[in-house]
Protein backbone atom coordinates (compact mmCIF):
# COMPACT_ATOMS: atom_id res chain seq x y z
CA UNK A 1 0.00 0.00 0.00
CA UNK A 2 1.31 3.44 -0.90
CA UNK A 3 1.78 5.83 1.87
CA UNK A 4 0.11 9.04 1.01
CA UNK A 5 2.52 11.68 -0.16
CA UNK A 6 2.84 15.45 1.14
CA UNK A 7 1.65 18.53 -1.08
CA UNK A 8 3.57 18.55 -4.21
CA UNK A 9 6.38 21.48 -4.06
CA UNK A 10 5.82 24.09 -6.64
CA UNK A 11 8.26 23.28 -9.48
CA UNK A 12 8.65 19.67 -8.41
CA UNK A 13 7.30 16.21 -10.50
CA UNK A 14 4.48 15.19 -8.51
CA UNK A 15 5.05 11.15 -7.14
CA UNK A 16 2.35 9.14 -8.13
CA UNK A 17 0.32 7.28 -5.91
CA UNK A 18 0.87 3.86 -6.76
CA UNK A 19 5.09 4.74 -6.39
CA UNK A 20 6.37 2.24 -3.69
CA UNK A 21 7.53 4.20 -0.32
CA UNK A 22 7.08 1.65 2.03
CA UNK A 23 10.39 -1.07 1.86
CA UNK A 24 10.20 -2.16 5.71
CA UNK A 25 9.22 -5.89 4.37
CA UNK A 26 10.50 -5.79 0.66
CA UNK A 27 12.86 -5.17 -1.50
CA UNK A 28 14.64 -2.47 -2.65
CA UNK A 29 16.87 -1.14 -5.14
CA UNK A 30 19.77 -0.51 -2.55
CA UNK A 31 19.07 -3.97 -0.86
CA UNK A 32 18.86 -5.77 -4.47
CA UNK A 33 22.33 -4.21 -5.27
CA UNK A 34 23.70 -4.53 -2.00
CA UNK A 35 24.77 -1.33 -2.00
CA UNK A 36 25.74 -0.85 1.89
CA UNK A 37 28.51 -2.96 1.54
CA UNK A 38 29.43 -1.79 -2.10
CA UNK A 39 29.12 1.83 -1.97
CA UNK A 40 31.46 1.30 1.64
CA UNK A 41 34.29 -0.67 0.12
CA UNK A 42 36.17 2.43 -0.72
CA UNK A 43 39.15 2.51 2.25
CA UNK A 44 41.92 5.10 1.29
CA UNK A 45 44.83 4.01 2.34
CA UNK A 46 46.82 7.49 2.38
CA UNK A 47 47.67 9.43 5.37
CA UNK A 48 46.05 12.26 5.44
CA UNK A 49 43.54 11.04 3.30
CA UNK A 50 43.84 12.35 -0.19
CA UNK A 51 41.20 13.56 -2.22
CA UNK A 52 42.02 12.36 -5.63
CA UNK A 53 42.80 8.30 -4.35
CA UNK A 54 38.76 8.25 -4.40
CA UNK A 55 38.72 8.23 -8.00
CA UNK A 56 41.85 5.78 -8.45
CA UNK A 57 39.99 3.29 -6.06
CA UNK A 58 37.00 3.85 -7.77
CA UNK A 59 37.98 3.75 -11.46
CA UNK A 60 39.64 0.27 -10.55
CA UNK A 61 37.09 -1.07 -8.53
CA UNK A 62 34.09 -0.34 -11.59
CA UNK A 63 37.15 -1.17 -14.09
CA UNK A 64 36.97 -4.97 -11.79
CA UNK A 65 32.98 -5.55 -12.38
CA UNK A 66 33.47 -5.05 -16.03
CA UNK A 67 35.70 -7.23 -15.88
CA UNK A 68 33.43 -9.75 -14.23
CA UNK A 69 31.19 -9.41 -16.78
CA UNK A 70 33.27 -9.79 -19.57
CA UNK A 71 34.36 -13.15 -18.50
CA UNK A 72 31.11 -14.56 -17.64
CA UNK A 73 29.90 -13.49 -20.88
CA UNK A 74 33.29 -14.88 -22.80
CA UNK A 75 32.32 -18.13 -20.96
CA UNK A 76 28.91 -18.07 -21.97
CA UNK A 77 29.96 -17.25 -25.93
CA UNK A 78 32.80 -20.32 -25.71
CA UNK A 79 29.93 -22.62 -24.04
CA UNK A 80 27.47 -21.77 -26.58
CA UNK A 81 29.71 -22.36 -29.92
CA UNK A 82 30.42 -25.79 -28.17
CA UNK A 83 26.88 -26.22 -28.73
CA UNK A 84 27.02 -24.74 -32.37
CA UNK A 85 24.29 -21.86 -31.63
CA UNK A 86 26.63 -19.69 -32.82
CA UNK A 87 24.22 -16.75 -33.15
CA UNK A 88 23.55 -16.48 -28.97
CA UNK A 89 27.53 -16.75 -29.03
CA UNK A 90 27.83 -13.80 -30.96
CA UNK A 91 25.05 -11.73 -28.67
CA UNK A 92 27.59 -12.38 -26.03
CA UNK A 93 30.26 -11.17 -28.41
CA UNK A 94 28.69 -8.01 -28.80
CA UNK A 95 27.96 -7.30 -25.07
CA UNK A 96 31.61 -8.22 -24.28
CA UNK A 97 32.35 -5.11 -27.36
CA UNK A 98 30.52 -2.88 -25.91
CA UNK A 99 31.81 -2.94 -22.17
CA UNK A 100 35.47 -3.08 -23.61
CA UNK A 101 34.45 0.48 -25.15
CA UNK A 102 33.42 1.36 -22.14
CA UNK A 103 36.30 0.59 -20.10
CA UNK A 104 38.65 2.15 -22.76
CA UNK A 105 36.55 5.42 -22.11
CA UNK A 106 37.12 5.19 -18.38
CA UNK A 107 40.41 5.72 -19.27
CA UNK A 108 39.71 9.70 -19.76
CA UNK A 109 38.51 10.15 -16.28
CA UNK A 110 41.60 8.25 -14.12
CA UNK A 111 43.78 10.77 -16.66
CA UNK A 112 42.10 14.01 -15.06
CA UNK A 113 44.34 12.89 -12.19
CA UNK A 114 47.42 14.84 -12.55
CA UNK A 115 51.26 13.70 -12.19
CA UNK A 116 51.49 15.99 -8.62
CA UNK A 117 48.06 14.70 -7.62
CA UNK A 118 48.70 11.20 -7.94
CA UNK A 119 52.32 11.54 -6.49
CA UNK A 120 50.90 12.53 -3.28
CA UNK A 121 49.44 9.47 -2.57
CA UNK A 122 51.25 6.83 -5.05
CA UNK A 123 53.74 6.04 -2.21
CA UNK A 124 51.14 4.48 -0.07
CA UNK A 125 49.86 1.95 -2.67
CA UNK A 126 52.88 -0.45 -1.87
CA UNK A 127 53.61 -3.32 -3.77
CA UNK A 128 49.83 -3.08 -5.51
CA UNK A 129 49.69 -3.06 -8.83
CA UNK A 130 47.02 -3.59 -11.43
CA UNK A 131 49.03 -6.62 -12.66
CA UNK A 132 47.78 -8.33 -10.27
CA UNK A 133 44.38 -8.29 -11.38
CA UNK A 134 43.20 -11.81 -11.47
CA UNK A 135 40.36 -11.27 -13.37
CA UNK A 136 42.06 -9.02 -16.40
CA UNK A 137 44.79 -12.02 -16.91
CA UNK A 138 41.49 -14.61 -16.69
CA UNK A 139 40.12 -12.33 -19.96
CA UNK A 140 43.52 -12.52 -21.48
CA UNK A 141 44.01 -16.48 -20.75
CA UNK A 142 40.09 -17.28 -22.28
CA UNK A 143 41.01 -14.85 -25.01
CA UNK A 144 44.46 -17.01 -25.92
CA UNK A 145 47.58 -15.22 -24.24
CA UNK A 146 47.89 -17.92 -21.94
CA UNK A 147 51.22 -17.87 -19.12
CA UNK A 148 51.34 -20.37 -16.64
CA UNK A 149 53.75 -18.30 -15.10
CA UNK A 150 51.17 -15.57 -14.24
CA UNK A 151 49.96 -18.13 -11.75
CA UNK A 152 52.48 -17.44 -9.22
CA UNK A 153 51.86 -14.05 -8.71
CA UNK A 154 48.40 -15.58 -7.07
CA UNK A 155 49.69 -18.24 -5.30
CA UNK A 156 48.52 -15.75 -1.84
CA UNK A 157 45.19 -15.69 -3.20
CA UNK A 158 43.71 -19.10 -3.54
CA UNK A 159 40.66 -18.52 -5.20
CA UNK A 160 42.01 -15.98 -7.53
CA UNK A 161 44.60 -19.02 -8.51
CA UNK A 162 41.73 -22.01 -9.09
CA UNK A 163 40.51 -19.58 -11.39
CA UNK A 164 43.05 -18.82 -12.97
CA UNK A 165 44.28 -22.34 -12.97
CA UNK A 166 40.47 -23.79 -14.45
CA UNK A 167 41.09 -21.24 -17.22
CA UNK A 168 44.20 -22.13 -17.90
CA UNK A 169 43.72 -26.01 -18.56
CA UNK A 170 40.65 -24.56 -20.51
CA UNK A 171 40.51 -24.00 -24.22
CA UNK A 172 39.89 -20.37 -25.63
CA UNK A 173 36.99 -18.57 -27.31
CA UNK A 174 38.90 -18.85 -30.40
CA UNK A 175 39.35 -23.04 -29.65
CA UNK A 176 35.68 -23.41 -29.03
CA UNK A 177 35.50 -21.28 -32.53
CA UNK A 178 37.73 -23.44 -34.53
CA UNK A 179 36.06 -26.59 -33.20
CA UNK A 180 32.90 -25.17 -34.78
CA UNK A 181 33.97 -24.46 -38.12
CA UNK A 182 35.38 -28.08 -37.99
CA UNK A 183 31.95 -29.10 -37.52
CA UNK A 184 30.78 -26.92 -40.23
CA UNK A 185 33.04 -29.07 -42.49
CA UNK A 186 35.94 -26.66 -43.08
CA UNK A 187 39.23 -28.46 -42.81
CA UNK A 188 40.81 -27.70 -39.65
CA UNK A 189 44.14 -29.47 -39.26
CA UNK A 190 43.82 -31.79 -36.11
CA UNK A 191 47.35 -30.68 -34.87
CA UNK A 192 45.28 -27.16 -34.28
CA UNK A 193 41.99 -28.88 -32.85
CA UNK A 194 44.36 -31.44 -30.40
CA UNK A 195 46.67 -28.52 -29.33
CA UNK A 196 47.99 -28.14 -25.85
CA UNK A 197 45.39 -25.69 -24.41
CA UNK A 198 47.27 -24.56 -21.83
CA UNK A 199 49.64 -22.61 -23.88
CA UNK A 200 49.78 -19.11 -25.31
CA UNK A 201 47.85 -19.26 -29.02
CA UNK A 202 50.65 -19.33 -31.95
CA UNK A 203 50.07 -18.50 -35.44
CA UNK A 204 49.05 -21.05 -37.94
CA UNK A 205 49.42 -20.76 -41.50
CA UNK A 206 47.18 -23.35 -42.08
CA UNK A 207 44.42 -21.13 -41.33
CA UNK A 208 44.53 -18.87 -43.47
CA UNK A 209 43.35 -20.46 -46.13
CA UNK A 210 40.40 -21.55 -44.64
CA UNK A 211 39.62 -17.78 -43.66
CA UNK A 212 39.52 -16.78 -47.20
CA UNK A 213 37.22 -18.97 -48.29
CA UNK A 214 34.78 -18.23 -45.52
CA UNK A 215 35.10 -14.82 -46.64
CA UNK A 216 34.79 -14.67 -50.06
CA UNK A 217 32.78 -17.76 -50.75
CA UNK A 218 29.18 -16.88 -51.17
CA UNK A 219 28.25 -19.73 -49.56
CA UNK A 220 29.25 -19.15 -46.39
CA UNK A 221 27.23 -18.78 -43.26
CA UNK A 222 26.30 -15.66 -42.36
CA UNK A 223 26.86 -16.29 -38.46
CA UNK A 224 30.23 -17.90 -38.94
CA UNK A 225 31.31 -14.83 -41.31
CA UNK A 226 30.06 -12.41 -38.44
CA UNK A 227 31.99 -14.70 -35.80
CA UNK A 228 35.71 -13.92 -37.64
CA UNK A 229 34.63 -9.69 -38.22
CA UNK A 230 33.39 -9.82 -34.32
CA UNK A 231 36.65 -11.55 -33.27
CA UNK A 232 38.76 -8.59 -35.24
CA UNK A 233 36.53 -6.31 -33.69
CA UNK A 234 37.39 -7.51 -29.94
CA UNK A 235 40.93 -7.73 -30.83
CA UNK A 236 41.33 -3.94 -31.95
CA UNK A 237 38.98 -2.99 -28.92
CA UNK A 238 41.58 -4.60 -26.65
CA UNK A 239 44.37 -3.00 -28.51
CA UNK A 240 42.68 0.35 -28.10
CA UNK A 241 42.28 -0.42 -24.25
CA UNK A 242 46.04 -1.24 -24.06
CA UNK A 243 47.00 1.76 -25.87
CA UNK A 244 44.70 3.93 -24.03
CA UNK A 245 46.09 2.58 -20.23
CA UNK A 246 50.05 2.48 -22.02
CA UNK A 247 49.39 6.47 -22.55
CA UNK A 248 47.43 7.58 -18.92
CA UNK A 249 50.36 5.87 -17.39
CA UNK A 250 52.73 7.62 -19.51
CA UNK A 251 50.92 10.80 -18.61
CA UNK A 252 50.86 9.73 -14.86
CA UNK A 253 54.09 9.17 -13.96
CA UNK A 254 56.21 8.91 -16.81
CA UNK A 255 58.81 6.21 -16.95
CA UNK A 256 58.87 5.45 -13.61
CA UNK A 257 58.43 1.91 -12.69
CA UNK A 258 55.29 -0.01 -11.81
CA UNK A 259 54.24 -0.36 -7.81
CA UNK A 260 54.21 -3.90 -8.86
CA UNK A 261 57.91 -3.97 -10.13
CA UNK A 262 57.19 -3.81 -13.75
CA UNK A 263 59.27 -1.35 -16.10
CA UNK A 264 56.19 0.57 -16.25
CA UNK A 265 55.53 2.08 -19.56
CA UNK A 266 57.94 0.21 -21.25
CA UNK A 267 56.23 -3.24 -20.36
CA UNK A 268 52.97 -1.85 -21.14
CA UNK A 269 54.04 -0.96 -24.92
CA UNK A 270 55.29 -4.97 -25.40
CA UNK A 271 51.73 -5.87 -24.52
CA UNK A 272 50.82 -3.89 -27.87
CA UNK A 273 53.11 -6.54 -29.79
CA UNK A 274 50.73 -9.28 -28.38
CA UNK A 275 47.71 -10.92 -30.40
CA UNK A 276 44.59 -13.26 -29.92
CA UNK A 277 43.72 -14.08 -33.32
CA UNK A 278 46.64 -13.37 -36.12
CA UNK A 279 45.13 -15.51 -39.12
CA UNK A 280 41.97 -13.49 -39.31
CA UNK A 281 44.53 -10.58 -39.60
CA UNK A 282 46.74 -12.14 -42.12
CA UNK A 283 43.96 -13.56 -44.15
CA UNK A 284 43.44 -9.64 -45.44
CA UNK A 285 46.41 -9.29 -47.22
CA UNK A 286 45.55 -12.60 -49.33
CA UNK A 287 41.74 -11.69 -49.59
CA UNK A 288 40.99 -10.75 -53.09
CA UNK A 289 44.17 -12.41 -54.62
Amino acid sequence: MACPHAQTPEGAREIEDTVRTDFHNAMSYGSYLDLERLLSAQHPVSVPEHHDEMLFIIQHQTSELWLKLMLHELMESRRLMDNDEIGKSLKCLARVKHIQKTLTEQWAVLATLTPREYAQFRGFLGSSSGFQSFQYRAVEFILGNKHEGMLKVFESDPEAHQLLTQVLHEPTVYDAFLHALARSGYAIPEEILGRDVTKPWVFHEALVPIYKDIYESDDTTWSLYQACEDLVDLEDNFQAWRFRHMRVVQRTIGFKKGTGGSSGVDFLKRALDLTFFPELYAVRTEIGK
